[in-house]
């Protein structure tokens, strides 16, 4: 359980495709609701195994495990725990984009008969999500006397002004998880296509198609998406998935130096996000500025 501070009168839930270190969710009061993975016939929870395994099942058997979203029981489990332990607290869920997983939809069941719990769509996933919750923590931290009438529009501004794209090293991932046909990786493998994908509205959508070395793509990507999304230069989070080498990530960080980032926070993939992602991927996690 998350560590707590003078009976924190919000308490934050988030789920495990966050992709939050678990120390560090630990040391900022935040409970972390498993999603799943399953090798076959069996079935873990996501974060409970390095990310690794993945890439190391796919490469041994040929096919991607499957993922799924927190069930109702992982909710009431948690939600139960926080409310014995801190009765008094609102519990404040701040979702995995509710479009691509039924976790949101789990956690409606989850909170009938319990009043005391508010659920938000981030809109986003991985580091995106992980980031709002990292924010509200910090918000909580600076305003202990917030209640959920501070909280909320706070919570929405940051939702409003998240920022999320990765890129997949190849598309084999994405075709053995039938996200794309044999036809399409072949050809972008051919081609060295990497298709740079979105958050929007929730949604995973294919916005460019930019080819050569992932190496040379991702520099340039970081300059552009900071400028065409208006990017705070006050911290910025690189997404990093088993595989992606030390080289582009030296260079990645540079590139973000480069362009004013104060603070760099890097984020490996956990079993979820791998799995989709593919061994290699790497993303990018900015809020636009306030206007």
């Amino acid at each position: 359980m998350a560590e707590t501070k003078n009976s924190p009168s919000i308490i934050l839930v988030a789920e495990t495709g966050a992709d939050i270190p678990a120390e560090t969710a630990r040391r900022r009061g935040i409970e972390i609701v498993p999603m799943h993975v399953s090798f076959g016939a069996e079935t873990r929870d996501d974060g409970s195994f390095p990310s690794e395994e993945i890439c190391a099942y796919y490469e041994r058997t040929g096919e991607l495990p499957k993922t799924s979203g927190s069930m109702p029981e992982d909710f009431t489990r948690v939600f139960d725990a926080i409310h014995q332990r801190a009765p008094q607290a609102q519990i404040l869920y701040l979702a995995y984009s509710s479009v691509t997983t039924c976790s949101y939809q789990s956690a409606q069941i989850a909170v009938k008969g319990r009043d005391y719990v508010t659920c938000i769509d981030t809109k986003t996933v991985s580091a995106g999500q992980g980031s709002i919750v990292l924010r509200a923590a910090q918000l909580l931290e600076d305003h202990p006397d917030w209640g959920l009438e501070q909280m909320l529009p706070a919570v929405e501004d940051l939702i409003e002004r998240s920022r999320m794209c990765f890129i997949p090293n190849d598309m084999e991932y994405l075709r053995a998880g039938g996200r794309v046909s044999n036809a399409t990786a072949l050809c972008g493998k051919l081609l060295s296509i990497h298709p740079l994908i979105e958050l929007l509205d929730g949604k995973l959508i294919a916005t460019k198609k930019p080819r050569g070395k992932l190496s040379a793509i991702i520099p340039k990507l970081i300059r552009d998406y900071a400028q065409r999304c208006y990017l705070e230069r006050s911290e910025l989070w690189l997404i990093w998935a088993p595989g992606l080498p030390q080289s582009t990530c030296t260079a990645a960080e540079e590139a973000a130096r480069a362009c004013g980032f104060q603070t760099i926070h890097w984020v490996k993939t956990g079993g979820v996000i791998t799995t989709h992602g593919g061994k290699g991927a790497f993303g990018i996690v900015g809020f636009a500025a306030k206007e």
